[in-house]
C-alpha cells in the first residue's frame, strides 16, 4: 500500500489490533446505520434474467443468474456485501483490482458480488450473517463453498485464488529441484512425505492453499529424505535469516496436525525480531501469536541502536509464544505512539501486549539486558506483573455536565457508587456510529441531569483503560445498577432516547415486547473481532 492515505489507514487498523477495538465484526440489534445508508433496492433490468453483468470487472450476481455464473466459471469467489457497510465500501476497490489481476492471467478465475440484503434467498441459502463475507465456489458446486481465509487487499485476494487454481505446493522430484526451490525463496516450506497421496500429505496441500504468502513444495523421493537428513515424514521450513531451518516432525499416531503446523509456519516465517512497517505489519498480525513484545527506540540515536542485540537475544527463548517487534519512533512507528500513551521522548521503552485482552505491561528497568527482558516477559506470562492502564486527566467540569465525562482514574468511584444507577457509553472519537448517537446521548443526559440516582456518562475507551472491563466494540453501553455487588449489564437494544429511557425507568431492563425484525439488517457497532475474512459488519 502506498501513499500517505494508505499509510494512515494501516496505522489506524494495525495500531488498533494492538491497542483496542475497531477491527472486526459489528453487531447491531437496531438503531441507525452508517451515515448515508439507504435501503437496498433491487434493480430491474431489461436484459435476460440470467445474463451476467459486470461492474469494474466484478460479476454482479443475483438469484436468477447465480447458477449460470457457477456453470461458466470453475473458480468463482463471491463477495456478499451490503451497500451501506463501510467495510464493504473499503473492500470494493481492492476487490475490483484483484478481479483485474486475475482476468489478465486466466479466464477461469472470476470474482463476483451479491447485494446480500437485496438477495434474501441467496443470503439465507449460504448463511450470510456478516458483511462482507467471501465464499469460493469450485466446479459449479453450490452446496459446499469454501470460506475465504486470505487477506483483504488486491494482491492477497489474487494470490489466494491463484493458489486455489493450481497445485498448492510445487512437486520437487530431485535434489537439484529442491535446492533451486529453497534458494529462490526467502522462506520456503517443504513437506517430505513417503506417500504424497496419504492423509498427512493431503492435509499439507490443503494448508498450503490457505497460506498464500509462503511458497510450499512437496517431495517423496528417497534421495531427498537422505539429502536433508530425514527418516520419517517431516515438514521443513527453510529461511535466509535466523537459524535458517526449522523442522516440524509428523507424528505417525496423530498424523499431521494442520493447526499446529500453521502456527509453526507463521512463527518461523518471521524474524526473531521484526521491525514494524507497512511491509511487515500484515505478517505481524497474521502470525496469530498471542503476545507481542515491543521495543520502542529512536533509530537516529546510535546509543539506542545498541539495544537491538539484547532484545534479539531474549527473543529466542519465546519463539512462537511471544512476537518481538521493533518500533522506530523516528519513522513509521511514530503513528502508533498515542495509542500507547507515549511520545518520542519516551524511547527507549518496552511494552508487552496481550492480544486477547489488549492489556499492556511496562518493563520498569532501565537496563534492557537480554536477561532482564527474558525475566520481564516470563513474569508477565506467569501473571506476576500488573498491566499498565492508560488514563486521561479528568476535565475540570467533568461532573457538572449533563453527560459526565469519565476517565480511567475516576471510573471506579462513579460507576460503582452504590447510591447511583450509572449508564455509561464507551466510545472512540473516530467511530462513525458513536458520532451518530452523540446527540441522543446528550439529550438523554439533559433528561436525567436532575435525577439524584441516575447518572449518564461517557468515556473515551481508546484513551482510558480499565482493569476488569475490556471494551471490544464502539459504542458499547453498560449499565451499573445501584447497590452492592459491582453489577454490570450490557445494553443491546435500539439506540434512541425513548428506548434508553424505558431501559432506565425499568431498572436496567426493557419491558417485554414482541421482537421486531428489520427488513434490512443494519450494523451499528465498530468492533474488533479477528476473523478469517478480515473486518466485517455482523447482522
Amino acid at each position: 500500500m502506498r501513499g500517505s492515505g494508505a499509510r494512515r489507514l494501516w496505522l489506524l487498523v494495525l495500531a488498533l489490533a494492538w491497542l483496542g477495538p475497531a477491527r472486526g465484526a459489528g453487531e447491531g440489534p437496531g438503531g441507525e446505520a452508517e451515515a448515508g445508508e439507504e435501503e437496498a433496492e433491487a434493480v430491474v433490468e431489461d436484459a435476460p434474467a440470467d445474463e451476467l453483468g459486470e461492474e469494474d470487472g466484478v460479476l454482479v450476481l443475483h438469484e436468477h443468474n447465480f447458477a449460470r455464473a457457477l456453470r461458466q466459471h470453475r473458480l468463482l469467489l463471491v463477495q456478499f456485501y451490503a451497500p451501506w457497510c463501510g467495510h464493504c465500501q473499503a473492500l470494493a476497490p481492492q476487490f475490483a483490482r484483484a478481479a483485474a489481476i486475475l482476468r489478465n492471467e486466466s479466464g477461469e478465475l472470476r470474482l463476483g458480488k451479491v447485494d446480500a440484503p437485496a438477495q434474501a434467498a441467496l443470503s439465507a441459502e449460504f448463511s450470510i450473517t456478516a458483511y462482507p463475507t467471501l465464499k469460493l465456489f469450485r466446479d459449479g458446486n453450490r452446496t459446499h463453498p469454501v470460506a475465504y481465509t486470505g487477506r483483504l487487499d488486491a494482491e492477497g485476494i489474487a494470490r489466494w485464488m491463484q493458489r486455489r487454481a493450481g497445485p498448492s505446493a510445487v512437486l520437487l522430484r530431485d535434489a537439484a529441484a529442491a535446492a533451486a526451490f529453497v534458494a529462490s525463496q526467502d522462506v520456503a516450506v517443504v513437506g517430505f512425505f513417503k506417500d504424497l497421496r496419504g492423509e498427512a500429505a493431503r492435509a499439507f496441500y490443503e494448508l498450503a492453499g490457505d497460506m498464500v504468502d509462503v511458497a510450499f513444495g512437496a517431495a517423496e523421493a528417497a534421495e531427498l529424505f537422505e539429502a536433508y537428513g530425514l527418516a520419517a515424514d517431516t515438514v521443513c521450513l527453510f529461511k535466509k535469516f535466523d537459524e535458517e531451518r526449522a523442522d516440524f516432525p509428523v507424528e505417525p499416531a496423530r498424523g499431521l496436525a494442520a493447526a499446529e503446523l500453521a502456527r509453526f509456519v507463521r512463527a518461523h516465517s518471521l524474524r526473531l525480531v521484526t521491525e514494524f512497517s507497512s511491509e511487515t505489519s500484515d505478517y505481524i498480525f497474521g502470525a496469530q501469536i498471542p503476545h507481542h513484545m515491543l521495543l520502542f527506540l529512536d533509530k537516529t540515536q546510535p546509543a539506542q541502536l545498541e539495544l537491538q542485540g539484547p532484545f534479539q537475544e531474549a527473543a529466542a527463548a519465546f519463539r512462537g509464544e511471544v512476537l518481538f517487534v521493533l518500533v522506530d519512533v523516528s519513522g513509521y512507528g511514530a503513528g502508533v505512539l498515542p495509542f500507547f500513551g507515549l511520545t518520542p521522548a519516551d524511547a527507549p521503552t518496552l511494552r508487552l501486549v496481550k492480544m486477547g485482552t489488549n492489556r499492556k505491561y511496562q518493563m520498569e528497568e532501565d537496563a534492557f539486558s537480554a536477561a532482564a527482558v527474558r525475566a520481564f516477559v516470563r513474569a508477565v506470562l506467569d501473571g506476576k506483573v500488573k498491566p499498565r492502564l492508560l488514563s486521561e486527566e479528568p476535565p475540570e467540569d467533568w461532573d457538572t455536565r449533563p453527560v459526565k465525562v469519565l476517565v480511567g482514574k475516576t471510573f471506579e468511584q462513579v460507576a460503582f457508587d452504590e447510591t447511583k444507577n450509572v449508564f455509561v457509553k464507551f466510545y472512540a472519537p473516530w467511530c462513525s456510529h458513536c458520532k451518530e448517537m452523540a446527540a441522543a446521548w446528550e439529550e438523554l443526559g439533559e433528561r436525567y441531569k436532575d435525577h439524584e440516582d441516575i447518572v449518564i456518562a461517557e468515556m473515551d475507551a481508546t484513551a482510558n483503560e480499565l482493569e476488569n472491563i475490556t471494551i471490544r466494540g464502539y459504542p458499547t453501553l453498560h449499565y451499573f445498577p445501584a447497590g452492592p455487588g459491582r453489577k454490570m449489564i450490557e445494553y443491546k437494544s435500539n439506540r434512541d432516547v425513548e428506548t434508553f429511557s424505558k431501559f432506565l425507568e425499568n431498572g436496567g431492563t426493557l419491558p417485554s415486547e414482541p421482537p421486531v425484525v428489520p427488513e434490512t439488517p443494519k450494523n451499528t457497532t465498530d468492533t474488533e473481532e479477528p476473523s478469517p475474512s478480515g473486518t466485517r459488519d455482523e447482522l
